[in-house]
């Protein structure tokens, strides 16, 4: 197995960070190997928001399901979709653009989501680690606000990276689903209940199945930030076609 495969495998989200700046040189390296990403059209649909002023960050820890560590982070990215830079390219060089619909914040989100990624993966490779901040989609009024954000941008992800702890570099990673459940041959296959099951079995922290699935469909699925997700993404639909 290569170095690349190795972390690739042990990578785990970190949550706790050590009192350590992250040299500049190794942020700028961690931002380009973002921008190097795949990218549809090599259009790179996405803008990068680096946030360095302690309020913002203090107000998207606060904003994000109230989460401390996100401002005590020593890098803190927000992964925008972003339509609005070729909508205005196109205005500004005398094209007639269509408005940006559906499908075009869909292709942006695949971009701007590989680029973060990149961005997690060059991180890794210093023993930089990371947490994706799903939160970022939520209070979508909230988060615009803060971020300034216009018409056509919407903000995909937040990942914050540090120093990992010691304790947070010996933390077990949760195991993953086996290989048969995730890759399908040739076409999709619908999982039986059964199947399921089996799936599911190793992430079990209750007393049995039924239990554990049961508290997990209400402390996620079923829970109120779920449901503001759902919420705040369709306002910003709504008022994309707008």
């Amino acid at each position: 197995m290569n170095e690349v495969i190795r972390q690739l495998y042990t990578r785990k989200s970190v949550r706790v960070f050590e009192d350590r700046e992250i040299d500049e040189s190794i942020v700028q390296e961690i931002l380009t190997a973002a921008a190097m990403a795949p990218t549809a059209g090599n259009q790179q649909l996405y803008t990068i928001l680096r946030i360095t002023d302690p309020k913002i960050k203090e107000a998207l820890s606060e904003s994000c399901d109230h989460q401390p560590f996100i401002a005590k982070a020593k890098l803190v990215l927000v992964f925008c979709a972003d339509c609005l830079k070729w909508y205005d390219a196109f205005l500004t060089a005398g094209c007639e653009p269509r408005k940006p619909g559906e499908g075009d914040l869909l292709l942006a989100m695949s971009d701007t989501l590989i680029a973060a990624q990149n961005a997690v993966t060059a991180a890794e490779s210093y023993g930089i680690g990371s947490c994706y901040i799903g939160d970022i989609m939520e209070n979508a009024e909230m988060q615009r606000k803060i971020l300034h954000l216009p018409q056509y941008v919407f903000p995909a992800a937040m990942v914050v990276f540090g120093y990992p702890t010691k304790q947070q570099q010996e933390r077990q990673k949760p195991p993953r689903a086996a290989m048969e459940y995730i890759v399908h041959e040739n076409g999709y296959h619908r999982l039986s209940g059964g199947e399921l099951k089996n799936m599911l079995l190793k992430n079990c922290t209750e007393d049995t199945y039924p239990q554990w699935i049961q508290a997990f469909c209400n402390r996620k699925y079923n829970s109120d930030f779920s449901r503001e997700m759902t919420r705040s993404v369709r306002k910003f639909l709504e008022e994309y076609g707008e």
